[in-house]
């Protein structure tokens, strides 16, 4: 396709899918692509221009979802035949979805419409390792099939746990094989946690801001939530220290690259939780999913602490890709049968063919190099956006150059109007902002009261949440300067 050239400076350009998906629009709006016209087959478009088959397939089926293309089996893809632009920067009858908890915590991982994710929590498709996924997948394709037909084991694929025994112990946790269970998902692993230590009216400690989705899953469960504030080098131990003493049962924690803040525990914060969990007598759950995106050391709780004080949770999705819902626990070889248990109650074993591509892609000698090139890609990502930030005035509360994440507000008035109403009129250029609202507890926070919302929490302080990764378009800082000076004139 003669009319797409693609930049790749990642300082300057958009990603590779936006390029392609910006490419192919203009082609149909200058009628180069006709309704009815055929484009060149995923392969030939990405082979002519240099691209991978991921970025292309992501670009393809963004325009469908968008109404720009359409797509049946043994036809490939085609123009429209009423090919009709979404987004509201070109036509008002493009409803963005109504910003609330049900849209972030579900329907946003299906919504592909919007064109900026600056608000979600994953790698660009384009920084995937292609080429380790589709070696594992062909390795798995070979498997025989009397090895894959049954359920698999409770505990999940051996030689995985196997994996994440020695990933740990090569951090300093001494753990047997047998303290490692397997999850659909780290987020499925904080789950079964909550439904095996927790019963109702039991009190947890959370970070404020914290995950968002660990909070639904809390008062699903009916525990009471304790938020204790986030600081840039760890817990408030002082609230940390009054929250142990009202009783909580659980903390929640995560140790580096926290989401939402992008914050990591120092040697000494982790020092003083370990410290107050003993003298209190209540359990760290570690959340640890972004270990790998981190260049350099950082503390392991269940290495200072081992697996009797420690849940260790952690994933795959941050370091491979979403779509491999694949986590697991470590603990104490007692409670990680109770965990199994619980595991099995709610939906027997884990998908042992998802397991088995996993293993593939991290024994593969691949596997660390391109993580290492994500940490790069992150780290020029950071010190980009940060100078953005910078030159338009923007709050940063941490600068942790690694990770996914940056916690950040604008400046003047938005902090008092607050970052959700930003987030919807950012929804109407078809940007997607996470408002700091969705990560606070909004509960037993000390001197707040806050009424329930259609959010987790209800604090809204401006805050904000960037995917360092996608917030370099240059349309949201268009629109970050258009409404920064409306909100000054008005």
């Amino acid at each position: 396709m003669l009319f797409f050239e693609p930049v790749r400076d990642r300082k300057t350009a958009p990603s590779l899918v936006d390029q392609a998906v910006a490419a192919i629009e203009r082609a149909i709006k200058q009628q180069l692509l006709r309704p009815g016209m055929a484009l060149p087959s995923v392969r030939q478009f990405a082979k002519s221009h240099g691209l991978s088959a991921f970025t292309v397939s992501a670009a393809y089926n963004r325009l469908v979802a968008e109404n720009w293309l359409t797509s049946r089996p043994g036809s490939g893809y085609r123009v429209a035949a009423a090919a009709k632009t979404p987004r509201p920067a070109f036509a008002a009858h493009w409803t963005p979805p109504q910003i609330g908890a049900s849209w972030l915590l579900a329907d946003v991982f299906a919504d592909h419409s919007i064109p900026i994710k600056s608000g979600c929590g994953w790698l660009p498709p384009d920084w995937v390792n292609e080429a380790g996924v589709q070696h594992a997948l062909r390795q798995v394709a070979r498997t025989p099939i009397n090895q894959v037909a049954g359920y698999g084991h409770p505990y999940g694929y051996f030689p995985l746990r196997e994996y994440v025994q020695q990933f740990l112990g090569g951090h300093g946790a001494a753990l047997d094989i047998d303290q490692v269970l397997l999850t659909q998902g780290a987020t499925q692993g904080l789950d079964i946690v909550i439904r095996t230590l927790l019963r109702p009216g039991d009190a947890a400690a959370v970070e404020l801001p914290c995950y968002a989705n660990l909070l639904p899953a809390l008062r699903l469960a009916g525990v009471r939530v304790v938020g204790v504030p986030r600081t840039e080098d760890g817990l408030d131990i002082e609230e940390l220290k009054k929250a142990a003493g009202g009783g909580i049962k659980i903390l929640f924690v995560n140790t580096v690259l926290q989401n939402p803040t992008g914050t990591s525990l120092s040697m000494g914060n982790a020092f003083r939780i370990l410290q107050l969990a003993e003298q209190y007598d209540f359990r760290v759950i570690e959340d640890d999913v972004s270990r790998e995106l981190m260049p350099q050391l950082g503390p392991m709780l269940v290495a200072l602490a081992g697996p009797g004080r420690v849940v260790y949770v952690s994933g795959f999705s941050k370091s491979i890709m979403p779509s491999m819902r694949v986590g697991y626990i470590a603990a104490d070889a007692g409670l990680l049968k109770q965990l199994a248990q619980t595991k099995m109650t709610m939906g027997l074993t884990t998908p042992e063919m998802m397991e088995r591509t996993v293993y593939q892609v991290l024994r593969q000698g691949r596997h660390r190099a391109h993580l290492q090139r994500v940490q790069e890609k992150l780290r020029a990502a950071h010190d980009q956006l940060c100078a953005l930030m910078d030159s338009h005035g923007f709050e940063v509360f941490s600068r942790p150059q690694a990770g996914l994440f940056l916690w950040a507000r604008p400046p003047g008035p938005w902090r008092e109007r607050g970052a959700a109403r930003l987030a919807e009129l950012a929804l109407q250029d078809g940007i997607w902002l996470a408002p700091g609202s969705y990560f606070d507890s909004g509960r037993d926070r000390p001197g707040q009261e806050r009424p329930g919302q259609d959010r987790p929490g209800g604090a809204d302080t401006g805050w904000i949440r960037f995917n360092v990764a996608y917030s370099l378009h240059p349309a949201l800082w268009q629109f970050m300067r258009r409404v920064g000076a409306s909100s000054s004139s008005a």
